[in-house]
């Protein structure tokens, strides 16, 4: 290779290197971002709960996504089980169309908030690896766990072991 050539892809490279996004991916121990960006909005007349000083599972989904699918009924269960005792669920579709996202949240029907983030400003702030990814926070606000990917009762039952390990961490209810 020339010297002119090794100089055009070095520069090529640099020209690369320095337009990449300046966003590093989120992970276990950073502060994760405000939920409510603007452009998030809620699917089925939901809006962003409040999250303060809470376990806070935030699941990033698609429509387009078989495991996501799968992945809803097992977010019910644990909803059912862990809410009461404060544990907020939060799924954030990246669909680029409203009408995919409000079609897949209005058949699983979940009974957590889903909201759209169409496009994409929270999840380039996270840069979501995969979907589904789920991250675990905790009642600080940090990341905790991070689990990409949906796997059925295994996954399951990492989420579950991890969400009471977090709950631990809640203070007691004042006895009346």
């Amino acid at each position: 290779m020339s010297p002119l050539n090794r100089i055009i892809r070095l520069a090529a490279l640099l020209a690369l290197i320095t337009a990449a996004p300046a966003f590093a991916a989120i992970k276990v121990g950073d502060v994760f971002p405000p939920i409510a960006e603007p452009g998030v909005t809620g699917l089925r007349g939901m809006t962003v709960p409040g999250t303060a000083g809470k376990v806070v599972l935030v699941d990033f989904w698609a429509s387009w996504c078989a495991p996501c699918k799968a992945s809803f009924p097992a977010m019910a269960k644990l909803h059912a089980a862990y809410a009461s005792r404060g544990l907020v669920i939060v799924a954030v579709s990246i669909d680029e169309k409203a009408p995919a996202a409000e079609a897949f949240a209005k058949k699983l029907a979940p009974p957590f908030p889903t909201l759209l983030d169409r496009q994409q400003k929270l999840a380039k702030q996270v840069v979501v690896p995969a979907m589904p990814t789920s991250y675990l926070l905790g009642p600080d606000g940090r990341v905790r766990f991070i689990h990409q990917g949906f796997r059925g009762e295994p996954t399951e039952r990492e989420l579950r072991a991890h969400i009471e390990l977090l709950l631990a961490e809640l203070p007691a209810p004042l006895s009346p």
